[in-house]
């Protein structure tokens, strides 16, 4: 089971960019499709992006679609999410997944989570 840490979080202005990272350690990386949620004070947890094994197919919620990439690395065992355009309703905690199943999805089934890295943007 993938172990997975995030990192790149942080306190910006409204408008700007936060490049999140998540690193994996575990062999079965590269055959995972990867997500990444978010959760605010009060709200559940909800589905930003996600990337398949390959890197070749992306899905984006509707808020993020535009602003975020997502992005993989699989000779580094990692994942990004590069966040551009942020709002102050983009600050939440910033969650990576494993999803086992390769090909992605809007609805991912996450196995593994990371600890979580804070943003907050400022208006």
């Amino acid at each position: 089971q993938e172990q997975l840490v995030e990192s790149g979080g942080g306190l910006v202005q409204a408008g700007g960019s936060l490049r999140l990272s998540c690193a994996a350690s575990g062999r079965t990386f590269n055959s995972y499709a990867m997500a990444w949620f978010r959760q605010a004070p009060g709200k559940e947890r909800e589905f930003v992006a996600d990337i398949s094994w390959s890197g070749g197919t992306t899905y984006y919620s509707d808020s993020v679609q535009g602003r975020f990439t997502i992005s993989r690395d699989n000779a580094k065992n990692t994942v990004y999410l590069q966040m551009n355009s942020l709002k102050p309703e983009d600050s939440a905690v910033y969650y990576c997944g494993a999803d086992p199943h390769p090909y992605g999805d809007r609805n991912p089934s996450v196995i593994s989570w990371g600890q979580g890295t804070q943003v907050t943007v400022s208006s």
